[in-house]
């Protein structure tokens, strides 16, 4: 199998994407209402802990990834069975992200065409670029991450004059709890899928620390400019109005009105979804596909890409009902489902991994 690398740089622009793609469209936390801002700076906090495990996760095994470290922790058996676990959780949430694409062409474009179309178009470029491997996607955002990020601060300076700070007050009127609450929500999505990383990351060109550095600097800017994002749907919206719309960000942008010259700009919030959203969904199916190549012993993972393609569109067009029940299920269970995931199983990896390692450093001493 062809040896793929990306650098430092396109690993952090990689998560940079991953984590704003569809949190551009869907602000979570919303439990913390007023103080939604709040419930996101907790939720960079929370992660923390969580991110530094994935990244001494791979610290302490440079150039595999995590199925490799599953079966030298826990042994073949086990390990690939937690490694099928991982697949699923990919995989899944590959299928979630190809649901939003559908969902929010059919709901602000063209609510007359069959949500398979747009699903199946996302679909079959991901075969694409899965194909051609992580160098290629590492490439795609290292062009596309400036101009993302200068869309966003251009779009919120242009909102300024719509912005009410009274949709901030009053401070923690509710206490504390429904900022922990919204923190939990915030968390689990977006900044605990961050996990899927420790799938693909065996790809860094530089091992040791640098995997921290990617890791945080990534968290760090992803987690800025989501806190600017939602301030903003709650500057301009409303907790209320941001509670009622299934897009606030959508929204927002469409209020912008610059002397009556620069007006309908939701655009912006489209691009900046379906670039990001694109690559969340790339990330999420390389991370599937190699663990099935992993588990089952393929030499390569390139046969496997579209028939898993085909599965994960399936399952995306058969996961909901309607997008009531689609954000529903996204909002209240998914930050259940995907706790051991993104914690549970990761501070156990980690606990076994460090034990293995020292034991490995004594023989060798």
């Amino acid at each position: 199998m062809r040896i793929e690398r990306i650098s430092n740089k396109q690993g952090v622009f990689t998560i940079i994407l991953f984590v704003v793609g569809v949190s551009s469209i869907f602000t979570t936390g919303i439990e913390a209402g007023n103080d939604l801002w709040l419930s996101v700076i907790c939720s960079v906090i929370f992660a923390i802990p969580a991110v530094a495990i994935y990244a001494r996760i791979n610290y302490l095994y440079p150039g595999k990834d995590l199925f490799d470290i599953l079966e030298i922790c826990f042994g073949k058996i086990l390990g690939k069975i937690v490694g099928l676990l991982y697949v699923w959780f990919a995989f899944h949430l590959s299928s979630l992200v190809v649901r939003d694409f559908g969902e929010f062409y059919v709901t602000v474009a063209a609510p007359e065409t069959p949500m398979i179309v747009p699903m199946l178009f996302v679909t079959l470029l991901n075969i694409w670029i899965i194909k051609e491997g992580i160098e290629t996607i590492g490439k795609f955002v290292e062009i596309y991450v400036p101009f993302i990020i200068g869309l966003i601060i251009i779009t919120v300076l242009l909102l300024i004059p719509q912005m009410e700070i009274d949709n901030l007050k009053p401070l923690l009127y509710n206490g504390i709890k429904p900022v922990l609450k919204g923190a939990f929500t915030d968390f689990s999505f977006p900044f605990g899928e961050i996990v899927i990383f420790t799938m693909i990351f065996s790809s860094i060109k530089k091992k040791g620390l640098s995997h921290f550095k990617i890791y945080f600097s990534g968290l760090f800017i992803s987690g800025f400019i989501i806190l600017i994002s939602s301030t903003t749907d709650l500057l301009v919206l409303g907790a209320d109005r941001v509670s009622e719309v299934y897009f606030p960000s959508y929204d927002a942008v469409r209020r912008l009105n610059v002397g009556n010259f620069i007006q309908r700009m939701e655009i912006v919030v489209s691009v900046v979804f379906l670039i990001g959203g694109f690559v969340k969904l790339s990330v999420c199916s390389l991370a599937a596909c190699k663990g099935l190549t992993k588990v089952f012993g393929f030499k390569d993972y390139r046969f496997i890409v579209t028939p898993v393609a085909l599965v994960k569109l399936n399952l995306a067009y058969l996961i909901s009902d309607s997008i009531m029940d689609f954000i529903s299920w996204s909002t209240h269970v998914w930050k259940y489902y995907a706790f051991p995931f993104q914690v549970v199983l990761p501070v156990i990896i980690v606990i076994v991994a460090e034990v293995k390692s020292r034991k490995s450093n004594l023989k060798k001493t």
